[in-house]
């Protein structure tokens, strides 16, 4: 089992930048692809990126490429968003997950068997 517990969250300007973060506890990260993904209201919940556990290569939604950076800490079995030019359309309840599947299934829910409980994000105009 893994637990996976994200914070960082908040109230942001757009053009501002926030840095979310997820500590995982019961397993080590590193065995684990990770990932981002969110939920606004009333809208499906939606990949933002991934980090493959094997050569650390990462995968971005088109919305956030060039301005959201995702990393790993494997020492300190954690994951990071680093989020830069923030927009409106990017207030959403962020969430981390870990996985295990394989490469096709790095942009879906089905690729990730385990979920933290989510961090707000919200960014005003």
């Amino acid at each position: 089992q893994v637990q996976l517990v994200e914070s960082g969250g908040g109230l942001v300007e757009a053009g501002g930048s926030l840095r979310l973060s997820c500590e995982g506890s019961g397993r080590t990260l590193s065995s684990y692809n990770m990932a981002w993904f969110r939920q606004a209201p009333g809208k499906e919940r939606e990949f933002v990126a991934a980090i493959r556990r094997s050569g650390g290569t990462t995968y971005y939604a088109d919305s956030v490429k060039g301005r959201f950076t995702i990393s790993r800490d494997n020492a300190k079995n954690m994951v990071y968003l680093q989020m830069n030019s923030l927009k409106p359309g990017d207030t959403a309840v962020y969430y981390c997950a870990a996985g295990q599947a394989v490469l096709s299934h790095t942009r879906f829910e089905s690729g990730y068997l385990y979920w933290g409980q989510g961090t707000q994000v919200a960014v005003s105009s």
